[in-house]
């Protein structure tokens, strides 16, 4: 995928660990660990914007596009070096979810 994170640069001059990171945002250490090594595959806003509150940053800080990175070979059937598929369940914070799945969007607002 073309998107790049660059949690681990952003974490090093904070001087903050993987752990204290998602202890502070509420979600599991392994769904940042998976944000962090790009194997990520989608991130809800909410979560993003967590992180971007607990680090003093801007999603731009966090996220690069470079065009070509990881792009699968759709021929042979090889994943991308990011592995995982498309269909991957987006990294969420639970304190986000709405309580009511059927309400959807609207619990939000």
């Amino acid at each position: 995928m073309p998107i790049i994170v660059k949690l681990d640069r952003i974490l090093l001059e904070r001087k903050m660990t993987l752990t204290e990171l998602a202890e502070r945002v509420g979600i599991t250490l392994a769904n940042i660990s998976i944000l962090k090594t790009n194997k990520a595959r989608a991130v809800r806003f909410s979560t993003l914007a967590a992180i971007c509150r607990e680090l003093g940053c801007q999603p731009s800080d966090l996220l690069e596009y470079v065009p070509g990175a990881g792009i699968e070979n759709r021929k042979s059937g090889e994943k991308s070096e990011a592995g995982g598929s498309h269909h991957e369940k987006p990294i969420e914070d639970k304190a986000a979810a709405p309580s009511d799945p059927d309400k959807g969007w609207q619990a939000w607002g």
